[in-house]
C-alpha cells in the first residue's frame, strides 16, 4: 500500500508566471504526437511532416476547447453557468475526454478536406498517437490529486487525504489505472494491430471501441463526480453513459470495414 506523495501542482514559479504540471503533461503529449507522427509520416501515402505540424495545432485546439466545453456541459454545467470565467481555468483540471474527442473529430474532418485525403486515413493516423496523450493527461490528473477512485481496503489502494471526509483514507489511484489502460495498453494494442496492413477505418474503430471498454471498466472503481453522483442503479456514472456509444459505434465501425474489405477480396 502506498501513500500519495502530495505533489505541488505548480512545477515552476517565476514571479507572476506559474507553470503547472498539468499543462506540462499536455505539452508532453503534443510533443510525442509531433515526434512520432513525423516518423510515421515517412511511410504514409497521405501524411507529410508539414501535415503533422499543421494538424498538431488544430488538434490541440480541438482537445483543449472540446475537452473543456465537454466537461462544462456534461459534468458541471450549473457551476460554470454561474461562474463563466472559470471555464478558462484549465490548469485547475476539469477536462472531458469525450468532449475532447468531439473537438478533435471536428478538426480531423476539416483537416481531411484541407489535405484532400480520405477521412479514415486521417483518423487512423491520429488514433495511433492519441493514447500517449491520454497517458500524460492521466498523470496530470494524478499530480493534481483529482479523479480518485473509491475508498477501499485493497493492497492496490493509496493513502490520501479526503477533504470531504476530513481524514486520510485509502482509495484506488484510478488516474494511474486509466494511464495504464487508456495509455500504455491501448497504445500497444493499436500499434501491434496496425503493424500489418488493415482496411481504412479499422484502427479508428478499434481505438474508439477499446477506449470505451477501458473507460467503462475503470468507472466501476472511480468515484463519480460529486456534483453528479451515480445516475442510475447506484453504479452508473456519466463516464459510462458517454462511453457506451463509443463501444457500440467503434465496434460497429470495425465490423463494417472488415466485412467490406472481405467482400471486396472475394
Amino acid at each position: 500500500m502506498w501513500t500519495y506523495p502530495e505533489i505541488d501542482p505548480i512545477a515552476l514559479s517565476l514571479g507572476p508566471l506559474t507553470i503547472h504540471w498539468y499543462g506540462l503533461m499536455y505539452l508532453a503529449g503534443f510533443a510525442f504526437f509531433w515526434a512520432v507522427g513525423n516518423v510515421k509520416a515517412k511511410s504514409s501515402n497521405y501524411w507529410t511532416a508539414d501535415h503533422v505540424s499543421d494538424f498538431l495545432f488544430y488538434g490541440a485546439l480541438g482537445v483543449i476547447v472540446g475537452g473543456r466545453l465537454g466537461y462544462t456541459l456534461f459534468y458541471d454545467f450549473s457551476h460554470y453557468i454561474q461562474n463563466p470565467v472559470e471555464v478558462f481555468y484549465i490548469w485547475q483540471g476539469g477536462m472531458s475526454f469525450h468532449g475532447g474527442l468531439i473537438g478533435v473529430s471536428v478538426a480531423m474532418i476539416w483537416f481531411a478536406r484541407k489535405i484532400k485525403a480520405p477521412l479514415f486515413a486521417v483518423t487512423d493516423f491520429v488514433a495511433l498517437l492519441v493514447p500517449a496523450g491520454l497517458f500524460f493527461g492521466r498523470v496530470g490528473n494524478f499530480i493534481n490529486g483529482e479523479l480518485w477512485g473509491k475508498v477501499t481496503e485493497s493492497q492496490w489502494g493509496m493513502q490520501v487525504y479526503d477533504p470531504l471526509l476530513n481524514q486520510v483514507v485509502i482509495k484506488y489511484p484510478t488516474q494511474l489505472l486509466e494511464a495504464l489502460l487508456e495509455g500504455v495498453v491501448l497504445f500497444i494494442v493499436l500499434w501491434v494491430y496496425a503493424s500489418k496492413p488493415r482496411p481504412m477505418g479499422a484502427v479508428t474503430g478499434l481505438f474508439v471501441a477499446l477506449y470505451g471498454v477501458f473507460r467503462f471498466i475503470v468507472e466501476f472503481y472511480r468515484m463519480p463526480d460529486p456534483q453528479l453522483g451515480y445516475l442510475l442503479w447506484g453504479w452508473l456514472t456519466m463516464g459510462q453513459v458517454l462511453s457506451l456509444p463509443m463501444i457500440l459505434l467503434g465496434g460497429g465501425l470495425l465490423v463494417w470495414v472488415l466485412r467490406r474489405a472481405n467482400q471486396r477480396a472475394c
